[in-house]
């Protein structure tokens, strides 16, 4: 009976965090997008100052050497590129994505920086659309069936004993 008890709180829970999803990814997409935007308008200024001088990106970022700092900058705005590159293409795949599709792209979903600002001003609220009662009845099930299996698991040494025992 309280192993029944115990497995129902792990389904609940379950529910409840996978609940959450929705409107977390949902923050999260919002997020990235305002990244991107700040991004690209970088990556556009630094495009644009290349071309005034007639270089492109790459010929702009080889030239810039000679110094420590040079060589940081280098580095920094390469990684930039590369950061604008990767959420872009995040942003294109999650963009007007529903939230199935959205957990679908959950590989999408990595970058910390934007995970952690969404986190940071999350607010969990009660799911009362589809979306909602569909994530959190998974995770209800995920959660009773592998809180259950961890619970027989540990419960098997006592069971043996009391079937010899007998």
């Amino acid at each position: 009976m309280i192993l029944r008890a115990i497995t129902l709180a792990g389904g609940l829970a379950g529910g409840a965090v996978t609940s959450q999803f929705p409107e977390f990814s949902q923050q999260y997409l919002q997020r990235l997008g305002g990244a991107v935007d700040a991004l690209e308008e970088v990556t556009a200024d630094f495009d644009a100052s290349a071309q005034s001088v007639g270089l492109s990106r790459n010929d702009a970022l080889a030239q810039m050497t000679g110094t420590s700092f040079m060589d940081r900058r280098r580095l920094d705005m390469t990684t930039t590129f590369q950061r604008y590159d990767t959420l872009s293409d995040a942003l294109t795949k999650l963009e007007g994505q529903g939230p199935f599709m959205r957990a679908y792209y959950l590989p999408q979903m990595r970058d910390t920086q934007i995970a952690k600002a969404a986190w940071d001003v999350y607010q969990p609220a009660l799911p009362l659309n589809l979306a909602g009662l569909i994530f959190a009845g998974v995770g209800f099930l995920f959660g009773t069936i592998v809180l259950g299996f961890v619970l027989r698991l540990m419960a098997m040494p006592f069971r043996r004993g009391k079937a010899i025992a007998d």
